[in-house]
């Protein structure tokens, strides 16, 4: 995927506190259209309330937040940005809603709560489905899936209404590592074929570091913004001291289906 100077977001001076204590503190970072960026950092670290923050859930304290040049509490394209949360704990697995209904709910920010699917939108969710390799799946019961089966769902969801960015929190928690792989591949795939600007939340920075395109190290400080080549390449010791503990750093190496 080609990066070029367009900024899908644009976060300048941001500061957010909780009861007096900032959690996040004079944070800037700009990603560029088309980028693949890892946002990490250890637990307590800022990571969930900037989400929050980018998806207009809560209200920094000071600075400002940008979405595709427009102030996010001017906001009027949500459509425009899919979600993807940390499935495992929240999801009901008894839920009574097939793959494709699961899949269709996504389209309710473009069409309006109780809007009919037309034959068009139909062909949109049959689309999202298959791009995440789950079609044989369309009639099953999303509770009777796997964690990792269920993710590449929720993902087909965030997708149906044709996001132009999208964010993951972690959504590898609770998936086997057979299925980890499978399902950075299909990032990497949206990235660079579908051309989605993605930002992902993640524990795991060995794996990370191969598939994304840029890192953000976060520990109430943007400590890291840069190029994932850069960021492979900073000293254990640099992270350990980011992190307030020692880092151990695995790198995997996909390209030659090795582990």
């Amino acid at each position: 995927m080609i990066l070029n100077d367009e900024f899908v977001i644009e976060i300048s001076h941001l500061t957010f506190r909780y009861e007096q204590q900032n959690v996040l503190e004079d944070i800037n970072l700009s990603v560029p259209k088309g980028a693949f960026l890892g946002l990490v950092g250890p637990n307590g670290s800022g990571k969930s309330t900037l989400l929050k923050c980018l998806l207009g859930l809560e209200q920094p304290d000071e600075g400002s937040i940008k979405l595709f040049g427009t102030d996010i509490k001017k906001m009027k394209t949500w459509y425009k940005v899919g979600f993807v949360s940390q499935k495992a704990n929240s999801f009901n697995s008894g839920f009574p809603a097939t793959v494709f209904e699961v899949v269709s709910s996504g389209l309710t920010s473009k069409l309006g709560l109780f809007r009919f699917l037309k034959h068009n939108h139909k062909k949109t969710v049959l689309d999202a489905i298959n791009a995440v390799g789950m079609s044989e799946f369309v009639n099953r019961n999303i509770g009777d899936l796997s964690g990792g089966q269920q993710q590449r769902i929720f993902i087909a969801r965030a997708l149906v209404s044709d996001p132009e960015l999208m964010i993951l929190d972690e959504p590898t928690v609770g998936v086997d590592s057979q299925n980890v792989q499978n399902f950075y591949n299909l990032l990497e795939y949206l990235n660079k074929e579908r051309g989605i600007t993605l930002i992902l939340v993640t524990h795991d920075i060995g794996t990370v570091s191969d598939k994304v395109t840029h890192v953000a190290c976060l520990n109430k400080h943007l400590h890291f913004h840069g190029s994932a080549h850069d960021f492979d390449h900073l000293k254990e010791s640099d992270l350990s001291q980011i992190y307030g503990h020692h880092v151990h750093v695995l790198t995997h190496d996909h390209s030659h289906g090795g582990h």
